[in-house]
């Protein structure tokens, strides 16, 4: 019996048809793996090679692997749905993780299945290569590419080709830390360019006979964790066929540089606070200009654009064009509405001229069980419609007819996917935090939870145009410093002990070819952290103006130092005597302890 005989029917590859150099990866995988049973293979080597593969070490220890899934710009198809449904009940805890750069994760693998599940993986065309460790990640793009009324170009096969020029290239293998490349087909910049090592917006310029010409702006050195940059703008204006040796430049001009000796210095944003930007885009442009010289030179429209296509999607004439992007929602509440008419009103996206529309499943906490990953494949077969997952860790469905929209509704409503959840309030994002991560401190998913919780308690759930993220440690996995409403997570010392805490930022803004981190208003104990939540929620809606984002009510209110005096009377600690669920983090049953351990470059 092969590992591929023990599972229901997948519309698998034939092995024939499998990518050769991820059989050759695997078969290495499976002889390294048992070099270090051996004892042949030391740990620190073992540990970079298996990271390299998309292999991740839980704060469990022992065997136990998170396998994290490369899901190029978020785009699945059925047999690729379903062979996940079976990983997550076979391998791992019967569902996985949608991440805030549109990977799948699954954890509590064990590390002698970790070949067989790459098995897996590569006959449904998948792969975990380069998902993890110094490496070039996924390559993130717009999840609405190809249906957004906005884009000035379709970045899906661009996004496509940089994916398929970067893995297992040798430039990429072992950089001096990691490098992350993302997408957005317009300003609104739904892929996030503006904190990332190398960012992408679609752009138009006016050429010299007054055509317009379609192009991209290319970002560079931004990135979040505990000491954010914002992106800076490489040019103007770089041509379709100059975009991927721009790219490629970027990398070269990390890899040479880059800080080899400190890791906590070494993403392309220290590389700008060391050399200057001037300095770095000199250098980025000087490699470029050579770049026709090397052995794989990427210059010229990619194969897979040519064949494909990159146009935009459209607006319909007369059509009413959602509004996308972060604080872009604008009603400040849905209720009264029936339930379709709120998931609808929500989470249907349309005005692309091609008639379609999309709309959002929503996935609690970006988790999607075996079952609901076996229902997502096959409402895409039986509708005939795409699917990608997103950065907000939800799943949206392209390619539907209005006349579609009900059965959609109905068939998500059934595996507890139809709720209101795009761009509202429900809709938190979290990392992992400490629930499997080892350099988190707090079980940020636990609080994603409490808010969720707090929020439909009070009725405001669905307030609209408003972001929250949270992060289970400094390192911003969860892209606190992005959201509207950001915490991440700190140890606090009360009464003589530990206890989880929270910083929580307000004000965080990426869009617009533009990025505002949020401000810190104060420290909190855990438990009253979905308090705060609540307080500025409610007074957001009850004063924002009709369409105002909430970065501009909070501008209008003060700042966050009118805002965190009202929260103030939230940061105090009861004795352990008078409540211990203080000194418990959300989930834990014992005293809080901050337990640390060796990092393994998470996000």
């Amino acid at each position: 019996m092969t590992i591929l005989d023990d599972r229901p029917e997948i519309d698998v590859l034939p092995r024939r048809e499998w990518d050769r150099d991820q059989v050759a990866d695997i078969a290495k995988f499976r002889e390294q793996l048992d070099r270090y049973r051996s004892g042949e293979l030391a740990e620190d080597v073992f540990r970079v090679f298996r990271l390299t593969n998309g292999i991740y070490g839980q704060r469990q220890g022992g065997t136990n692997q998170m396998v994290r899934v490369k899901v190029p710009y978020g785009s699945m198809t059925p047999a690729q749905l379903e062979m996940m449904a079976y990983i997550a009940e076979r391998y791992s805890r019967g569902w996985g993780h949608i991440t805030t750069r549109q990977n799948l994760q699954f954890h509590f693998v064990q590390l002698d299945e970790i070949p067989d599940v790459m098995e897996h993986l590569a006959s449904v065309g998948l792969t975990s290569r380069e998902a993890c460790g110094d490496t070039v990640r996924n390559i993130q793009g717009c999840h609405l590419a190809g249906a957004c009324p906005q884009e000035v170009l379709d970045i899906t096969h661009w996004a496509e080709a940089t994916y398929r020029h970067f893995v297992r290239n040798p430039l990429g293998q072992r950089l001096p830390r990691k490098f992350k490349i993302n997408f957005s087909g317009c300003a609104t910049d739904c892929g996030q360019a503006m904190f990332n090592d190398a960012g992408v917006v679609a752009v138009t310029r006016t050429g010299v006979n007054g055509e317009l010409e379609r192009g991209f702006r290319v970002y560079l050195a931004g990135g979040l964790g505990a000491t954010p940059h914002p992106a800076l703008a490489l040019e103007e204006f770089t041509p379709r066929e100059e975009l991927l040796p721009t790219i490629e430049a970027i990398l070269r001009v990390f890899n040479e540089a880059g800080n080899r000796d400190n890791k906590l210095r070494a993403r392309m944003k220290w590389l700008v606070d060391t050399l200057g930007f001037d300095e770095v885009r000199r250098r980025v442009l000087a490699a470029r200009k050579f770049l026709p010289a090397s052995a794989d030179w990427p210059g010229g429209i990619p194969g897979e654009v040519i064949e494909r296509g990159d146009e935009p999607a459209g607006v319909a004439g007369g059509a009413e064009v959602t509004a996308i992007g972060q604080g872009r929602v604008t009603p400040v509440s849905l209720g009264g509405l029936s339930p379709y008419v709120r998931w609808h009103h929500a989470n249907v996206v349309r005005g692309a001229a091609n008639g379609t529309v999309s709309a959002y499943a929503w996935a609690e906490l970006g988790d999607i069980t075996a079952a609901q990953f076996r229902a997502l494949a096959a409402l895409q077969r039986e509708l005939c419609v795409g699917l990608r997952l997103t950065n907000r860790q939800n799943v949206v469905v392209r390619d539907l007819t209005d006349d579609q929209l009900p059965e959609l509704y109905e068939r998500l409503a059934a595996i507890g996917m139809a709720e209101p959840g795009a761009e509202l309030a429900r809709d938190v994002v979290a990392c992992p935090g400490a629930d499997t991560c080892n350099l988190a401190v707090t079980q940020s998913r636990g609080l994603a939870k409490a808010i969720g919780e707090r929020l439909e308690e009070e009725g405001l759930a669905e307030v609209g145009g408003i972001r929250i993220n949270i992060s289970g440690c400094t390192n911003s996995c969860g892209q606190h410093h992005a959201a509207d409403i950001g915490f991440f997570g700190a140890e606090r010392r009360a009464h003589g002990r530990s206890a989880p805490g929270y910083q929580m930022l307000l004000g965080g803004y990426v869009g617009d070819e533009r990025i505002h981190f949020g401000d810190k208003a104060l420290r909190l104990p855990a438990r009253n952290a979905a308090e705060a939540a609540v307080r500025v929620i409610r007074r957001f809606a009850g004063e924002r103006g009709a369409g105002e984002t909430f970065r501009a009510w909070l501008d209008r209110a003060g700042g966050v130092g009118s805002i965190a005096p009202t929260l103030g009377d939230l940061d105090a600690f009861p004795a352990y005597e008078d409540d211990p669920s203080y000194y418990t983090d959300f989930g834990e049953t014992g005293p809080y302890v901050a337990d640390v351990g060796e990092s393994e470059c998470a996000t």
